[in-house]
């Protein structure tokens, strides 16, 4: 049976549905922006249908010949003016306490929507829990270094939006004293970045799947981006459309710049042209830092990365591993560390590869996922509030098992929807294995944000435990090898 709830919102009243139990209210505003502005506060009226996705923020196309990632990436662009939108899933408006729990979508900051099919709320909401999906904006719109206009207009999104929810989550039966803030790759860096800056008491808790804390462009690499991009436009971003400028982005991302700068390595690793800023504003330096220092020490934290992270970029979206040669291995690393031949031997003695593909992989997954997310555990350890960590080890089949735990394979698991989305791609199909581990990883998210505990012990200075989780759960103290050493002091 399907119904049309109403719930009002100051002088609005939001129609949304219910079906299977799962009360829903999508295409809400949170915020109105000029398109280089700050973020404004929104009052809506009368009577607004809420019972489909919106716009999207502009973007390039998601689809890619011959590979489908719809289920993580999102239906691309979808045009329309009011796109700082949120959506909701609750089990019951009418309820008061419920923790809540608000997810930030990835996408290298230049795509993704809040109406992934993936992310759709309703296992949390069986589950008791409020779920709230943000837009935010994206490309140079959100994280362009535009002269004369704020920096990280995306991130400044994320905060107004984190602020909608405080002022008006209780209208879904949400507590606004109990909210999560989670997110995965972009989403995740987000979390971080976030972490940093967040004003005390506007969320409970945090999850980083994939992130970290280091990754912010200083000023000088984030020109790069903009020079690059003004000269495929011939002329300065203001002037520019949205189709112009997500154009120009995508060409200038394929060619893969160098954000090296200054002796600045690019801390994305050529992932994304584009990415928060090291503004002077926001941040007066890397958000690992002001954590070490305690800007979130009222705040639970769970960090964690997958396995193979890099398999994604080097399976998935090209089959290239197999093709990777010695040459390409040791000129790739050199954008990341000072002395690449040692990082190389360092993981050739570890087992973490044999090929050069293989090696690419491990070292390129450590450098811009698992080390970072360590140091971010590490700096949030010391103070109050609990940390936890993990590692996500199922290995997907796809790609004749090359895919393994790649990044974004968790994705389907916490959100618990593998019987209604199709994950393509990722090799993530419903059966007794996957449902279970599924149901088991859904459970700890939950749990988490409810009782600020994922199920396993926490990680301190004294014992830093980490849980490993795929077909079987262990806990270790030991799950960063000898040769994440090499990377002690870079950044």
């Amino acid at each position: 049976m399907t119904t049309e709830p109403l719930v009002r919102l100051g002088d609005a009243t939001l129609r949304g549905t219910h079906a299977d139990g799962v009360f829903s209210f999508k295409d809400i505003p949170y915020a109105r922006a000029e398109r280089f502005g700050l973020p404004e506060p929104v009052v809506l009226s009368g009577e607004r249908d809420a019972r489909t996705f919106g716009p999207t923020a502009p973007q390039g196309s998601t689809r890619i010949p011959g590979v489908d990632l719809e289920g993580i990436v999102g239906p691309g662009w979808i045009p329309g003016d009011d796109y700082l939108t949120s959506n909701v899933w609750t089990p019951d408006p009418t309820a008061t306490g419920l923790p809540v729990m608000v997810f930030v979508h990835g996408g290298s900051f230049t795509g993704g929507s809040a109406s992934t099919a993936g992310y759709d709320g309703s296992s949390f909401a069986r589950d008791g829990v409020v779920l709230v999906t943000v837009n935010y904006r994206l490309g140079v719109l959100g994280f362009g270094s535009v002269p004369g206009f704020p920096e990280n207009r995306g991130l400044r999104d994320q905060i107004a939006a984190l602020e909608w929810v405080r002022d008006n989550v209780s209208a879904f039966g949400g507590d606004p004293a109990t909210v999560t803030v989670f997110g995965e790759s972009a989403g995740a860096l987000s979390v971080c970045d976030l972490l940093a800056v967040l004003p005390p008491g506007l969320v409970r808790r945090a999850i980083s799947q994939s992130g970290g804390g280091s990754h912010l462009l200083t000023p000088a690499q984030a020109a790069v981006t903009t020079r690059a991009v003004e000269e495929v436009l011939g002329g300065p971003v203001t002037e520019a459309d949205d189709a112009a400028l997500v154009d120009a982005l995508t060409r200038v991302a394929l060619g893969r710049p160098d954000l090296t700068v200054d002796g600045v390595r690019d801390p994305l690793m050529g992932l994304s042209p584009i990415g928060p800023v090291l503004d002077g504003d926001l941040f007066h330096g890397q958000p690992v830092d002001a954590v070490a220092a305690g800007a979130a020490s009222g705040v639970d934290v769970l960090v964690g990365h997958n396995s193979d992270e890099m398999n994604l970029y080097l399976v998935g979206l090209g089959a290239a591993l197999p093709e990777v040669t010695p040459e390409v291995l040791a000129f790739s690393v050199a954008r990341l560390h000072p002395e690449p031949a040692r990082v190389v031997d360092a993981y050739r003695g570890a087992g973490r590869g044999d090929t050069p593909g293989e090696l690419l992989a491990a070292i390129g997954t450590d450098f811009m996922f698992a080390v970072p997310t360590a140091r971010v555990a590490d700096a949030h350890a010391p103070h109050a509030a609990g940390t936890w960590r993990y590692e996500f080890t199922w290995r997907s089949p796809a790609f004749g098992g090359l895919l393994g735990a790649c990044h974004g394979i968790e994705l389907p698991f916490v959100f618990d929807v593998l019987d209604r989305v199709d994950f393509g791609l990722l090799g993530v199909t419903p059966n007794a294995e996957t449902t279970a581990l599924a149901t088991s990883v859904h459970a700890a998210w939950v749990g988490f944000a409810r009782d600020g505990d994922p199920g396993w012990p926490r990680y301190t200075p004294e014992r830093p435990a980490v849980r490993r989780i795929g077909p079987e759960w262990t806990t270790t103290e030991e799950a960063d090898g000898k040769e994440r050493a090499v990377w002690n002091g870079v950044r």
